[in-house]
């Protein structure tokens, strides 16, 4: 029996940690996807790219540092807010109006989780 009741507690703890990584692994999912649909222009060291392209620069930076990234606010501060090389913020173009991918992508992730407005620290 208590062998039993170890193994029970060795699965719900084994899961748990994979349950909040694959929350947080989701979350990322909903940033480049949300990017990719945008229709708006990612704008990267001031060259303008299609937002599908960006997706997949953003994702290609992301697999590459995924070790690093715990979180979504993980990947939107160290992947997706600004250059690795230049260390060039990014910017977001939606018509007339550009904002940092930084506070863009925290805005969609804030509406994502239901969120009325972003938590700042």
């Amino acid at each position: 029996m208590k062998y039993f009741i170890l193994c029970v507690l060795a699965m719900v703890f084994l899961f748990s940690g994979n349950t909040s990584h694959a929350a947080e692994n989701e979350e990322i999912n909903y940033l480049l996807t949300y990017l990719a649909n945008s229709g708006c222009t990612f704008i990267r060291n001031g060259d303008e790219h299609e937002a599908e392209k960006s997706r997949d620069h953003l994702e290609m930076k992301y697999n590459y540092a995924k070790r690093r990234i715990k979180t979504a606010e993980d990947f939107i501060n160290k992947i997706a807010s600004k250059s690795s090389l230049s260390r060039k913020p990014y910017e977001v173009q939606c018509g007339d109006v550009s904002i940092p991918s930084k506070q863009w992508l925290e805005s969609a992730l804030a509406a994502h989780r239901g969120l009325k407005e972003i938590p700042r620290k």
